[in-house]
């Protein structure tokens, strides 16, 4: 039987159509005309005034930082349960990642969490959708009057949070465009912000430290090369314009599994109340004392494709050696007790009702045996 994918993009004609048209005629004075539609486009969907492309989310995140003056000395919190591109960052600009724990019901950080590690020299904040659910941004932001939010809302494209859409919640909003996501552009990101400063300010760092428009190549600073392609922009404009229809396909596909997982011991994705999730992954939660992997690998031998939940930060190779993630690792018991018992399911946007059915009858013999 043909094997079940883990994530992938529903792709038409009407991409295929403006893809090829940017490659016909996306070039001279016309280069980044895709770039800026898909822009404007973008933020005015999110909500907010501006909207900046980059090559990549975790690109964003660094502009963002960066544009904010963040630095050496300064801390950063992070969810300890995130992919490492949400605080890779913060290495990027030499602040130090401080790691809070999830919240027990949407596995995002929330005021509580975040507040236990709050000290002086916090500068901003970092949170994360957690695949597609809304992190409590505003209320995070409320904690002091001087923290700077990131929403990082990667995973979350088309949720909401009390009428708002992900990504408009925060200081910045960040977004990724992978190929695995609900709306891609191959690879690629997005930064939207209500700031006209910041937004100057990311427009110049993204380019090499000169102004938008500058025509003789006269370096202010040394910055950064993060912008994206006609050509890619001309994709994610194409599936924005279908971005109501691709949400609704990933709440549907979370429907088919709700119903027919329901007396399956597992718990699904949670939406508090006031939050609309896209569901960018089906994720399924397993009974304590369930061996994950080798759920995983049964899933695997009939052709199943599946992903475990984010490890904690802190528990990383790369990170654990430091001594917050030391610190993260006695303090963060609730996302040390959930990563080793979550997967994510096949999610990809061109599933099908009888892929689904297979996936939860492997699923359920799986735990069974």
């Amino acid at each position: 039987m043909k094997r079940i994918p883990i994530a992938g993009p529903w792709i038409t004609q009407h991409e295929i159509d403006y893809v090829q048209d940017a490659v016909a005629h996306g070039w001279y004075d016309k280069a980044g005309d895709y770039v800026d539609r898909f822009e404007k486009a973008f933020a005015a969907w999110v909500g907010v005034g501006h909207a900046v492309t980059t090559p990549s989310c975790t690109s964003a995140i660094h502009l963002a930082l960066a544009a904010a003056g963040i630095g050496p000395g300064d801390e950063v919190v992070v969810p300890e349960l995130t992919w490492i591109a949400s605080a890779a960052p913060i290495d990027y600009v030499g602040a130090t990642a401080v790691f809070a724990d999830a919240d027990a019901c949407t596995w995002c950080v929330n005021p509580e969490t975040v507040g236990v590690v709050l000290s002086e020299r916090t500068r901003a904040v970092i949170t994360v959708d957690l695949y597609g659910n809304v992190a409590p941004s505003r209320e995070i932001a409320a904690l002091r009057d001087d923290l700077f939010v990131i929403e990082d809302a990667a995973e979350a494209v088309g949720s909401t949070r009390d009428g708002a859409r992900a990504g408009s919640l925060g200081a910045v909003g960040v977004f990724s465009f992978h190929g695995s996501k609900t709306l891609t552009t191959g690879e690629g990101g997005m930064l939207v912000t209500d700031d006209p400063r910041l937004h100057e300010r990311c427009l110049f760092l993204r380019d090499h430290g000169r102004a938008p428009g500058d025509k003789s190549f006269f370096n202010q600073e040394v910055a950064f090369k993060y912008r994206m392609s006609n050509l890619q922009a001309a994709l994610g404009l194409a599936q924005l314009e279908r971005v109501d229809e691709l949400v609704a396909r990933k709440r549907e596909i979370f429907g088919w599994y709700r119903e027919l997982l329901v007396d399956v011991p597992v718990t699904l994705n949670q939406e508090e109340e006031g939050v609309a999730s896209s569901f960018w992954m089906v994720t399924a939660l397993l009974e304590a004392g369930v061996d994950r992997d080798r759920v995983m690998a049964r899933l695997g031998e009939s052709g199943i494709d599946t992903r475990p939940f984010f490890h904690p930060l802190s528990s990383l190779p790369a990170l654990q050696d430091r001594g917050e993630a030391v610190r993260a690792r006695v303090r963060n018991s609730f996302a040390y007790e959930l990563a080793p018992r979550g997967l994510n399911l096949p999610s990809a946007a061109s599933l099908t009702p009888e892929q689904v059915e297979r996936v939860c009858v492997a699923l359920r013999e799986a735990l069974e045996s």
